[in-house]
């Protein structure tokens, strides 16, 4: 795991995430789970639950879970945003974040999959005049 955690660049993937959401109203955070895990969609879950993602306006709050011990991860939507997008687009989501990291590039596997979600949002959340950061870019970690 440390060199997991090493080898991502904070800084960037918060930027890409502020880059993404300026585009839209949607809420995209990270989460680096620290614990191994068997189920990353369930575990991602409960933390989509604890970071309180379920609770955006417009119910199109997205996850990036991953759990570095157990070499897994889960991208995880609210109703409203998986209404839009369907499952096709998630697999498709996962699959390239899953290349980057397979390939040790797990900066631009985040930073790539957050513009990707970003652009998603985007399309079918747009930004308001009247938008407000409902949930924190920073990374969460535990």
């Amino acid at each position: 795991m440390t060199s997991f955690l090493e080898r991502i660049d904070h800084d960037r993937i918060v930027a890409a995430i502020a880059d993404a959401e300026k585009k839209t109203s949607g809420e995209i955070r990270v989460h680096l789970h620290h614990r191994p895990v068997r189920d990353p969609i369930a575990a991602g879950a409960k933390v989509f639950e604890k970071l309180g993602m379920t609770r955006t306006a417009e119910r199109n709050g997205v996850l990036v879970f991953v759990a570095p011990r157990s070499k897994n991860f889960a991208i995880l939507g609210d109703s409203g945003i998986h209404e839009k997008c369907g499952d096709d687009f998630w697999i498709r989501a996962a699959a390239a974040m899953g290349g980057h990291f397979q390939n040790g590039n797990f900066t631009e596997g985040i930073a790539g999959t957050i513009e990707n979600l970003g652009n998603a949002l985007a399309a079918h959340f747009p930004r308001r005049a009247d938008d407000a950061d409902e949930i924190s870019n920073e990374i969460d970690e535990g």
